[in-house]
């Protein structure tokens, strides 16, 4: 096994003892630019949270009060990843040697977890109100459609203020997603408050409600799963590790590859580590860029870490085995 460090940043390296090191595209935190826009969302929400439930009491709509317990979670979700945002820019310190780029993963965790709950409530005053019927004229369908108008405009300007980001950020991605689907929940208020006007069907509002604590359920069962698979450290979506190790066991001189892990840093950025088997090798700085930069364009890894061993039988690797974490 060869005894060497390297650490190649673009134009420097050095050489000591070790294992290989190549940490290639350090761009860990999130784009700052998105600061206002959570700031402008949060109060939007917020302030429109407020008047659902308000509005929703004195028109004795559940589906009003159901959708403004979900906005009340988009509030909630929002600060939280805007919170996370500005976690994940700070430095690495000794003791957080990665930063605090898992607090995006946290936040979206928390959100999915705090959707369910609210899901929940809905479900069961929507199924208490169907049981224990609900009177005739009983929701004010004018107001349910007024307040629930106001929210296709609330949700819509959110998502827009979050659409430019949604490309490269997993977590804006999501903020965008999030207050767009909540756009078309509003808009089912509407209709149903259009309906319960012209015909008096007071029963349709917990219907509706029982249908926005669906589309509220399979959003949110999505990103809780997403989350937890990303807290458990599962390779993130859309890379597959069976292609990567491939790729490293094609590179040039390489017999072998094991210890291969991949896992997520953050929500937008990927994390690699492995052991490559190159017989004779040396020193090579430039070599160990070319695959750091190739795992990076091929399959988005922008943090990956290699250790160079000889293949020497006298000193196998303990961590050879693929039984062995």
């Amino acid at each position: 096994m060869i005894n060497q460090h390297q650490h190649s940043h673009a134009s420097e390296s050095h050489a000591s003892h070790g294992h290989d090191h190549e940490h290639g595209g350090h761009h860990h935190a999130p784009p700052a630019g998105f600061d206002a826009a959570f700031a402008i969302g949060s109060a939007l929400n917020a302030a429109f949270v407020i008047g659902e439930f308000v509005y929703g009491f004195s028109a004795h709509s559940i589906a009003l009060l159901a959708d403004a317990a979900h906005n009340l979670g988009d509030v909630l979700g929002l600060l939280l990843a805007w919170g996370a945002t500005w976690l994940a820019r700070r430095r690495p310190t000794v003791s957080r040697t990665y930063g605090y780029g898992r607090t995006t993963i946290l936040a979206s965790l928390s959100n999915g977890v705090v959707l369910l709950v609210g899901v929940g409530a809905i479900a069961v005053e929507a199924v208490r109100r169907l049981i224990d019927g609900v009177p005739s004229g009983a929701v004010g369908g004018k107001t349910v459609m007024v307040v629930a108008a106001v929210g296709i405009l609330v949700n819509g300007v959110t998502a827009l203020l979050f659409a430019r980001g949604r490309e490269g950020d997993l977590n804006i991605k999501g903020a965008f997603l999030h207050m767009a689907s909540d756009a078309v929940v509003s808009a089912g208020v509407v209709v149903s408050g259009l309906v319960i006007l012209l015909t008096g069907w007071s029963w349709l509002d917990p219907v509706v409600s029982l249908i926005i604590a669906s589309l509220i359920l399979i959003s949110t069962w999505g990103l809780l799963r997403d989350s937890v698979n990303l807290a458990l450290d599962k390779v993130p979506e859309g890379i597959n590790a069976i292609e990567v190790k491939t790729f490293l066991l094609s590179l040039p001189g390489v017999t072998d590859v094991h210890d291969l892990h991949i896992w997520p840093l953050s929500t937008t950025v990927t994390a690699l580590t492995a052991h490559l088997v190159r017989p004779a090798d040396v020193i090579d700085d430039g070599f160990l860029q070319h695959v750091c930069e190739e795992v990076r364009e091929q399959f988005g890894i922008a943090h990956a870490t290699f250790q160079i061993e000889s293949g020497n039988s006298e000193f196998t690797c303990h961590l050879a085995s693929s039984n062995v974490v």
